[in-house]
């Protein structure tokens, strides 16, 4: 079990309190538990759908068929499957073959006029939330993974901090190993298990997003990955537990996301860029010997 001496203490400490156990299970209330029934109603067709688009490849590669689209299942993709089921006379495809294509491709357009049944639903959702509103702001969040996050997460608030928040998401690495701390490196870190998977796709879903974007996130993923060259995977994770923490922080403080962070209280535009001048004033002035970073001047005055 993931633990420390710390951990420890503080859960002893809240079992003689009389609000607020630990040991109490968050019951979600009514529209969470709804929106979460749509959630689960739109993955099941996507699955589907997937499904279906795969069989419709299969029976392409079984007699041969290739074809130049990027997509499919595109406007000018969909229009060469309509000829091919359609067309009788064309020899690529036998009656057998070309049946069940035809079949496919009708259940194909009634599961995507139900996904967009059930997609305008959650859009008049997400616009009467204002929590899904503030999610919607953010980098690499949509509809589809505000709604997916809002009802995953349920109650921000319920979270003690965001450390928690991202901990429920999968995100944040545990140590397995003895809560005595000898100063060693953590051993056996993993992320667990004891969350919501679909919250952890979410916010690396998001993640990709948010680094095509540009701005704070894409200069997190490129310092760590050294600009994308190595640990991309790890990039991802990292850039979603930033999503995730900054979710938290716009859902407390009730405010939009910001790419430029708010001036923090007592101070100023010109203040920040005076003490930044100084700074740089001041490393300039210290010379300093080469490959050292000791001063040129002697520590040791010899009378």
């Amino acid at each position: 079990m993931a633990k420390s001496n710390r951990t420890d203490a503080d859960l002893l400490s809240e079992l003689g309190s009389q609000t607020d156990r630990w040991w109490q299970v968050w019951l979600p209330p009514r529209e969470v538990r709804d929106r979460r029934e749509w959630l689960r109603f739109r993955m099941s067709l996507v699955q589907i759908q997937t499904g279906l688009k795969n069989r419709i490849h299969a029976i392409l590669h079984r007699h041969g068929i290739l074809h130049d689209f990027a997509d499919l299942f595109g406007v000018a993709g969909r229009r060469m499957l309509t000829q091919l089921a359609n067309d009788a006379k064309n020899p690529q495809l036998r009656e057998s073959a070309r049946a069940t294509l035809q079949g496919y491709l009708q259940l194909l357009d009634q599961l995507r006029r139900q996904l967009a049944t059930v997609t305008r639903t959650i859009y008049r959702q997400l616009q009467a939330t204002p929590e899904g509103k503030r999610l919607q702001g953010l980098p690499g969040v949509g509809a589809v993974l505000a709604h997916t996050i809002l009802a995953e997460v349920g109650d921000f608030a319920r979270f003690k901090s965001a450390k928690h928040l991202a901990s429920y998401s999968l995100l944040a690495p545990r140590a397995f190993d003895s809560g005595e701390e000898t100063g060693e490196a953590p051993k056996g870190r993993h992320v667990g298990h004891m969350g919501r998977r679909t919250l952890k796709w979410a916010w690396i879903e998001a993640a990709h997003g948010a680094v095509r974007r540009g701005g704070r996130f894409r200069q997190v993923f490129d310092r760590y990955t050294d600009g994308g060259k190595r640990n991309r995977n790890r990039g991802y994770i990292l850039v979603g537990h930033e999503l995730c923490r900054t979710a938290y922080a716009i859902s407390k403080k009730e405010t939009q996301y910001r790419d430029d962070p708010p001036e923090r209280p007592g101070s100023s535009k010109k203040k920040t860029a005076s003490a930044q001048r100084d700074r740089s004033r001041s490393r300039t002035s210290q010379n300093s010997r080469p490959g050292t970073g000791q001063s040129d001047h002697g520590l040791v005055v010899v009378g």
